[in-house]
């Protein structure tokens, strides 16, 4: 069965705020607090106490502290070589920093439009040089429309090896997607073999309704690679706005679908609004696996043949 994570190095607190602990225990002494978007090495990490039991993984960030892995996205960070020449179509491209502030006009790069964090993507659309010829890509924004800049280092434009489907020599009726609601984890079955599995968090009540994941048997005909997902008044405190949502694969015409995450790294236990988080590398091996493909350089599919998906 495929592995995908690797110990981490570098942790971004996700949320907005975290107690530091001086054990890998929420009965530890409280040291302090890290505030969101701090970006920190991650000296060790270790299984904690039995609580939370969904999840015992704990972080020591930078020699200061225990932090429970739920509140942390493990990051890279990688600088690139910006390319210059982008198709007229655009290209897809995924954050390789912890975070980098996207700006509205390369005149002033200190207005910032909007904060992408890492693993997110999105399109490319042209190549702009600022007056110190620095390139700076110009992504347009899927959901409001609007194009702001972002320095050309922070992303990588994704190759065509990056989303080539596996396993297509499998018979599309040997493959299934077996969501487990009670234990949260992803499995993908081709025959009677498993042959990936992946902690997720689906759906739950809110005060605001109830967004729990549907079970029962679906099918990924609707993908894309990237999307900005809003939902509510941002006053409310289970609305959300998240530009750049990765590896997208739609099971139902509302909207419920596995998608890459990086806002929590609290998979385990239920807390999306209906549809099941993945980290953004378990989401991109989904959508590889999955069928329809996605040609490399199109935003969207939506036809069959599908991948069966089955939530219980």
């Amino acid at each position: 069965m495929q592995q995908l994570e690797a110990e981490p190095t570098t942790g971004r607190i996700a949320t907005n705020n975290v107690i530091v602990y001086d054990q890998p225990s929420l009965d530890g002494k409280q040291l302090k607090t890290f505030w969101q978007d701090l970006v920190l090495p991650i000296s060790s990490v270790t299984i904690g106490d039995i609580e939370p039991s969904y999840n015992r993984v704990w972080y020591e960030m930078n020699h200061e502290g225990w932090v429970h892995s739920s509140s942390v996205q493990p990051v890279g960070v990688q600088l690139n070589t910006p390319i210059l020449d982008v198709p007229k179509e655009g290209a897809l491209a995924e954050v390789t920093v912890p975070f980098t502030d996207a700006v509205w006009s390369i005149r002033f790069p200190n207005q910032p439009a909007s904060r992408l964090y890492y693993g997110t993507t999105y399109w490319v659309t042209a190549v702009w040089l600022d007056a110190d010829d620095m390139p700076w890509y110009r992504l347009v924004d899927d959901f409001y429309g609007f194009a702001y800049y972002v320095d050309a280092r922070h992303l990588r434009l994704i190759s065509p090896e990056d989303i080539t489907p596996l396993s297509l020599d499998v018979p599309l009726k040997e493959k299934k997607l077996e969501v487990r609601l009670d234990d949260q984890v992803v499995i993908a079955w081709e025959g009677d073999q498993p042959v990936f599995m992946s902690r997720a968090s689906t759906g739950r009540k809110y005060s605001t309704g109830n967004f729990s994941t549907p079970r029962g048997k679906f099918y990924t005909r609707h993908k894309r690679p990237s999307r900005h997902m809003a939902f509510g008044n941002l006053a409310n405190p289970n609305s959300y706005d998240l530009p750049g949502v990765p590896w997208i694969c739609y099971i139902t015409e509302n909207g419920v679908s596995f998608h890459g995450t990086f806002w929590h790294n609290d998979f385990g236990r239920p807390r999306s609004h209906g549809c099941i988080n993945l980290t953004p590398q378990a989401a991109q091996w989904v959508y590889r696996w999955t069928l329809p493909e996605v040609p490399f350089g199109k935003q969207v599919i939506y036809k069959e043949p599908a991948t069966l998906v089955e939530i219980k």
